[in-house]
C-alpha cells in the first residue's frame, strides 16, 4: 500500500499464518480477558497490552485464541476508552508540533507536519463517526488539544 502523503510505495510484510489456537498455548478466553481488563485498568492502551501479554505470558496473538481482538474484550467488558487510540496518538503529535511551532515560529516543515497530522485526524474522525465509534456530534477542539490528553 502506498503511503499517504509521499509519493513512496510502502513496504511489503509478512503474513501470520491461518489456522486455529496454537497448542502451546495454556491460556483461555476468560483469563485473556480478565489480562486485558487488569491492563487496561492501569492505563495501558490496546497495542501496549499485546505487546505485554506477547512478551510476558507468550500469547502471540490474542484474536487466534479468542476469535476477537483486544479492544472487543475491552469493549464487552465495558472499559473501552471514549476516542480511540490512533486517533489520541495522532492528537499527541499534533501537540507536540503545536508547542514546537510556538517556540520556533519559522520552521516551515513543522508547519507542514501540523497540516499533515491535521488532515490524517480529520479523515479518521470522518472514519470513525460513520462507523458509530464516534458521536456524530463529536468534534476536536483545536483550542484545547491539550485537555485531550489527560
Amino acid at each position: 500500500m502506498a503511503r499517504m502523503h509521499s509519493r513512496k510505495k510502502g513496504k511489503a510484510g509478512s503474513r501470520r499464518p491461518h489456522g486455529d489456537k496454537p497448542a502451546w498455548t495454556s491460556y483461555s478466553e476468560k483469563e485473556i480477558a480478565k489480562l486485558a481488563q487488569k491492563y487496561q485498568k492501569q492505563g495501558k492502551s490496546t497495542s501496549e497490552i499485546g505487546m505485554i501479554m506477547r512478551d510476558t505470558y507468550g500469547i502471540a496473538s490474542v484474536r487466534a485464541i479468542t476469535g476477537k481482538k483486544i479492544g472487543a474484550h475491552l469493549d464487552a467488558a465495558g472499559l473501552k476508552k471514549e476516542i480511540p487510540e490512533d486517533m489520541m496518538d495522532l492528537i499527541k503529535r499534533l501537540v507536540a508540533i503545536q508547542t514546537h511551532i510556538e517556540k520556533n515560529k519559522q520552521d516551515q516543515t513543522a508547519k507542514r507536519g501540523r497540516l499533515l497530522t491535521d488532515s490524517k485526524i480529520r479523515r479518521l474522525e470522518k472514519y470513525y463517526k460513520s462507523t458509530g465509534r464516534l458521536s456524530k456530534e463529536w468534534k476536536l477542539d483545536r483550542k484545547r488539544l491539550k485537555m485531550y490528553l489527560e
